[in-house]
């Protein structure tokens, strides 16, 4: 095993979260109430921790003058291999809560296993991730169902929702190069496996929602092998603004 494939599969993992974490922190102040304003930004913050326990574990494996923050901010876009999915705008707020939904059933049964890996590191960060990531999923749940099973306008906009990010959930059970050898010494997570409980999970929800389950067949990806939707571009000139316009700073 090299450590390039180590350090490749956290990336993996940890883009994920920075970038879902970075779009629900655009949201911060402009929730439909305070309660879930808060909620939301918590969530944000949950995901952000995440992510620098595992751009900590990165820089160490790169060595160097890498740091958590140097690949978290001044790494360009196709660098970044995050799925499609969760770049996606804030477009409202059925549509944010589909995306975190998504996201949210797959992440939770990926830390599940990832508790099993044999990197101690990895195994750890997964052990305390999943508590909040527990929360995540019921919050996201929680809202599909009280949009879906709404008025007529919530469950409208919530169907629109998961039929537009629908074709970004296959791309979460792809797998890389760097994910195949992780996944042969027992370091990372087989996502295949577990790909029909996923889509069984997100059915049971959307059906208690009383929404529609998308029978469209078509999906898109990229993300994984750093292609990326019109989208990134624009979170990046956001998120890199200050480490690019200030060189290393400090707080």
């Amino acid at each position: 095993m090299k450590n390039t494939d180590l350090y490749n599969y956290i990336l993996g993992i940890a883009d994920n979260t920075l970038i879902l974490g970075q779009r629900l922190g655009e949201l911060c102040g402009h929730g439909p109430s305070l309660e879930t304003d808060i909620a939301c930004t918590n969530i944000s913050l949950d995901l952000f921790g995440q992510t620098r326990s595992y751009f900590q574990y990165a820089a160490k494996l790169k060595g160097g003058d890498s740091t958590e923050d140097s690949i978290a901010f001044l790494r360009t876009e196709r660098q970044y291999v995050n799925v499609l999915l969760v770049e996606q705008p804030n477009k409202d707020f059925a549509f944010t809560i589909a995306r975190q939904f998504l996201f949210d059933v797959f992440h939770h049964l990926f830390l599940e296993q990832l508790q099993q890996s044999k990197d101690v590191n990895l195994s750890a960060i997964a052990n305390k991730a999943i508590k909040e990531v527990s929360y995540h999923q019921r919050f996201s749940s929680d809202w599909v169902k009280r949009l879906g099973d709404g008025t007529a306008e919530s469950k409208e906009r919530m169907q629109d929702a998961i039929n537009d990010l629908w074709r970004y959930t296959d791309e979460l059970f792809h797998t890389t190069d760097s994910d195949l050898v992780m996944i042969k010494e027992g370091i990372g997570v087989d996502v295949k496996k577990f790909k029909d409980s996923y889509y069984q999970r997100v059915n049971e929800i959307l059906e208690e929602a009383k929404l529609e389950i998308p029978e469209s067949k078509y999906f898109q990806k990229g993300g994984k092998k750093g292609i990326h939707t019109e989208h990134m571009g624009y979170i990046l000139s956001d998120m890199q603004y200050m480490q690019r316009t200030y060189p290393n700073m400090t707080w």
